[in-house]
């Protein structure tokens, strides 16, 4: 008898032992992290939607857990925004919402949650989201107004989710896979003018204008253009005045002496090469343009 025992106990521990072995990989997920190449990406196109209407601000990017990965103020921007900045990336991470949500909520009487600890309930926090995934979230704070300074942060953490599902996309790494854009992507891309994809060698924008724009010179991207919608007077060429170098590779002015001005407009292609003006003095309507940006590969513009 004791010795069935023995045998029914070693049996029981054997199937035990399989049943835990054959759920062990159940415990363990596969999960999405941002890079800090990524986080970069994300900075450069807040930065950019900044710096297309005229307006400051700091940027900060956090990871899943808060931790802050990178931060980047923009000239002429105050400097208590980076505190305030990073509070609204940490408190969208944590809570896996905008922070508008939060700021809403308070407005409406829930005052005691202004007690919660490392809380940040200011709009302009938005989780970074992929493939259904909070991977981070982006802070922004010191533009023209709250309401720009979520609109930069929704830019910038679509910009990754624009950039297709493959880690390569969402770190800037090398194309190694091709990346489809349904129509709603695409026309989000549009109704916002933001990055659709960004890898090493080339840029994707749906670009979208209002307003004329500050001269740019992109010193290691050419610009070609497809005009969607509206129309603009564009000027290229010239010299530009009171010239800026505001990041790698990119200068700004306010205006060139001479130059080439012509009328574009919907169906029209122009071609500007890396180092060549470009100036959108005049906007007509609001102007939609397709941009494909060839990456030079030579020194720095790599």
């Amino acid at each position: 008898m004791r010795y069935l025992r023995h045998i029914t106990i070693s049996l029981f521990v054997l199937a035990l032992g399989a049943t835990v072995q054959a759920q062990g990989p159940v415990q363990v997920v596969d999960k999405k992290a941002l890079t800090l190449d990524g986080a970069k990406k994300v900075i450069a196109a807040a930065a950019a939607e900044a710096r297309k209407n005229n307006a400051g601000g700091v940027i900060a990017i956090v990871d899943d857990g808060g931790n802050l990965m990178a931060l980047e103020r923009l000239e002429g921007t105050f400097a208590a925004g980076a505190n305030i900045a990073i509070g609204k990336a940490r408190t969208a991470a944590l809570f896996k919402r905008p922070t508008k949500a939060f700021e809403d909520v308070i407005k409406n009487g829930r005052t005691a949650m202004v007690a919660l600890n490392d809380f940040t309930p200011l709009q302009g926090g938005v989780p970074i989201v992929v493939d259904g995934q909070v991977i981070g979230a982006v802070g922004v704070s010191g533009a023209n107004s709250a309401q720009q300074d979520e609109d930069f942060a929704v830019a910038a953490a679509n910009s990754l989710k624009m950039g297709g599902p493959t880690h390569a996309s969402m770190a800037g790494g090398p194309a190694s896979a091709i990346t489809y854009l349904d129509r709603e992507k695409v026309a989000t891309a549009f109704a916002k003018g933001m990055s659709l994809l960004e890898v090493e060698g080339y840029k994707v924008h749906a670009s979208r204008r209002t307003d004329p724009g500050v001269v740019e010179v992109h010193l290691w991207e050419t610009d070609v253009v497809y005009v969607l919608e509206g129309s603009a007077t564009l000027v290229t060429g010239g010299t530009i005045v009171d010239p800026k170098t505001i990041a790698p590779g990119e200068i700004r002015g306010p205006s060139v002496i001479g130059g080439e001005s012509r009328r574009i407009a919907k169906g029209d292609v122009i071609v500007i090469p890396q180092t060549v003006p470009q100036w959108f003095k005049e906007v007509t309507g609001p102007l939609l343009y397709f941009v494909v940006k060839p990456i030079s590969m030579d020194g720095d513009g790599k």
